[in-house]
């Protein structure tokens, strides 16, 4: 979701979606207003994921102490890249993360509770979209703390230097890279998925093993929507 919008991550939440991640990385939503899609989607059964941007630890904390599940976390390279981000999501001996979960905990009404799960629940996800995570994914797949990969095709084209990025679906490289890391993955027990269009590459990408699939952005999603209605009054006019 890169609206911003918390009425439309509550609808969203309420139409079922497992669990809605909030876009940080390529649009102006701050932290506050993260706060409101969380306390949105927090009302559901939907979990609520957050995208943050590379290298900033009080980033990563500020939106697990709000109430984020979870990260999903760009431009990872290496193997060590990954032990750096889980450690950031997890407290002591664990991790480095520092301790303050406020809403997370609601209010500190469930402080004790929260403190003894949290570092069992925390998702931690990475956008492979560099070609540097394709060619280390094997290692990056074995470390601890790492639960999902999500392909970014659009930018491993540019990292791979194969042309334009919206043309991804045209370079046989990033369909072997998917299936790279899709094999490493299910190696070691990962979750692997992409952005899907349709209901028609939901089901295929399915069918080739992957379970972290996406089914937006909200944006996209309303502008399809529109379009079907635009296009069917205009060629019935």
């Amino acid at each position: 979701m890169g609206l911003g919008s918390p009425h439309v991550a509550g609808l969203m939440a309420h139409a079922g979606y497992d669990w809605l991640v909030i876009e940080t990385e390529h649009n102006a939503i701050d932290v506050g207003q993260v706060e409101h899609m969380l306390m949105e989607i927090g009302a559901t059964d939907t979990v609520p994921i957050v995208r943050v941007p590379p290298k900033d630890p009080i980033f990563i904390q500020r939106v697990l102490d709000i109430g984020a599940k979870g990260i999903v976390y760009p431009l990872i390279k290496t193997a060590e890249d990954a032990a750096w981000v889980v450690s950031q999501t997890r407290y002591p001996p664990e991790g480095v993360r520092g301790f303050g979960p406020l809403r997370a905990s609601n209010y500190n009404h469930e402080i004790t509770e929260y403190f003894d799960t949290a570092n069992d629940n925390i998702i931690v996800s990475f956008i492979i979209e560099t070609k540097e995570a394709v060619e280390n994914i094997e290692e990056i797949a074995s470390v601890p703390g790492v639960d999902g990969f999500f392909m970014g095709q659009c930018d491993l084209s540019l990292s791979m230097g194969l042309g334009h990025p919206m043309k991804f679906n045209e370079y046989q490289e990033i369909e072997d890279a998917v299936g790279k890391v899709l094999k490493a993955a299910k190696k070691n027990g990962v979750g692997t998925g992409m952005n899907v269009p349709t209901p028609e590459s939901l089901i295929q990408r399915r069918k080739e093993g992957h379970t972290l699939l996406s089914y937006g952005p909200e944006y996209a999603v309303m502008m399809n929507a529109i379009a079907i209605g635009i296009n069917a009054f205009r060629d019935g006019s």
